[in-house]
């Protein structure tokens, strides 16, 4: 229908009456389901011109997106609509967004509406150009009303957060449950002794082993106490303070901190931090405390004659730390479980390490990754911004 429209009007002033007045009623046909296919349409959509001034609004568009003017009073003769289509949306946002972006080709964002029943609608505005015969001959704007896919999303998100607190309590009870079995061991023992004290005149028998078991007591409430500690960790939002570290400074006061255990496992340790080439806003503490945790995760896994690398250098706005071992690797399945809470791969400790380093990056606005092979090692990528007035200073020597 479209291309005997086109032929037709080509060659208008040859047509008779019966001719034109069938063009006019293909015509309007045409439009009228166009029309009829557009309002039917869910998705809100707006047509501009080549100066973003509006051509044409659907009913849905009303619906999702707020204007100072009704569309559905329309006339492209009125003042009102003279003028760039964002000046009568009332949402500043999303009228700043459309002008922002005018002279970009396609873009698209998601916003947050107010309802006049005061309930919340999530939008997204996305824009593109409207192009014949590969010619610009207006602009696009569609609606999406996306707020059943945000609450799908939200209500998605509660329920792995509720699987993931159920799978923390239970791996917490589990975590528990071996220091207190072995600590109410140890006291029935050490109550049998007294009981046999009680019954040769309070003469104490068995110093030694009373020693003993009160050792073993001692260590497991400390266990008992690094579980829940490690547990609230791995839980409670971290309250970090932040401050100018200098990363070889801290590196060569703190790494002798684990020179004993090193030597006692053979286990060499080296760096490439050149002096004064960084420095991070971090927090000391918990920066210390995910070195500890890398390299002490890094000690239990390789053999004697093993090493640890700890490198540095800068990428393009951000200072990127590395720590390598050339230890026996993790499999390609655990790798992206490496940081979930209580998963591990050895036989001791809590699984929840990893999880405390991931956890104290992205309280830094950083982010770590990690490789490894089989037979080969594991190499930590730790990427944190750098401080404003150093990112500055890059941009400009740059240029």
């Amino acid at each position: 229908m479209r291309n005997f429209v086109r032929r037709a009007s080509q060659k208008i002033s040859k047509l008779s009456n019966e001719q034109l007045t069938q063009l006019v009623e293909s015509i309007y046909t045409e439009n009228e389901t166009l029309d009829s296919v557009i309002e039917s349409l869910s998705i809100g959509l707006l047509i501009c011109d080549v100066d973003w001034k509006l051509l044409f609004a659907n009913k849905a568009s009303e619906r999702f997106m707020p204007f100072t003017v009704r569309l559905s009073e329309f006339r492209s003769t009125d003042a009102v609509f003279d003028q760039e289509v964002w000046k009568f949306i009332a949402d500043s946002d999303i009228a700043h967004f459309l002008e922002k972006n005018a002279e970009k080709t396609y873009t698209s964002q998601d916003f947050t509406l107010e309802t006049s029943g005061g309930n919340r609608r999530f939008v997204n505005i996305s824009t593109m150009p409207l192009v014949r015969e590969k010619k610009l001959i207006g602009n696009i704007i569609k609606i999406d009303d996306i707020t059943e896919k945000k609450n799908a999303e939200v209500l998605l998100r509660r329920m792995e957060s509720l699987a993931s607190l159920t799978n923390l309590a239970a791996s917490v009870a589990h975590e528990i449950k071996n220091p207190l079995g072995s600590i109410s061991i140890h006291i029935q023992l050490i109550q049998k002794i007294v009981q046999k004290a009680r019954e040769n005149k309070n003469l104490l028998l068995d110093n030694g082993k009373i020693e003993k078991y009160l050792d073993i007591t001692t260590e497991e409430i400390e266990r008992l106490n690094k579980t829940i500690v490690d547990f609230l960790f791995a839980v409670r939002p971290i309250s970090a303070h932040l401050e100018l570290i200098d990363v070889h400074a801290l590196l060569r006061h703190f790494l002798p901190f684990f020179q004993a255990e090193l030597d006692e496992k053979k286990i060499r340790l080296k760096t490439d931090i050149p002096a004064g080439e960084q420095k991070l806003l971090v927090d000391e503490k918990l920066f210390k405390q995910l070195l500890i945790n890398l390299i002490q995760n890094a000690m239990d896994v390789l053999p004697a004659g093993g090493c640890i690398e700890i490198s540095g250098q800068l990428e393009n706005s951000s200072y990127v730390l590395f720590l390598k071992d050339n230890g026996r690797g993790i499999a390609d399945e655990d790798l992206h479980k490496i940081f979930e809470p209580y998963f591990t791969t050895k036989i001791t400790g809590t699984g929840l390490g990893l999880t405390m380093v991931y956890k104290i990056i992205k309280e830094f606005s950083g982010d770590i990754i990690v490789s490894s092979k089989l037979g080969e090692g594991t190499v930590f990528k730790m990427t944190f911004p750098l401080p404003q007035m150093d990112r500055k200073y890059l941009d400009y020597t740059g240029e």
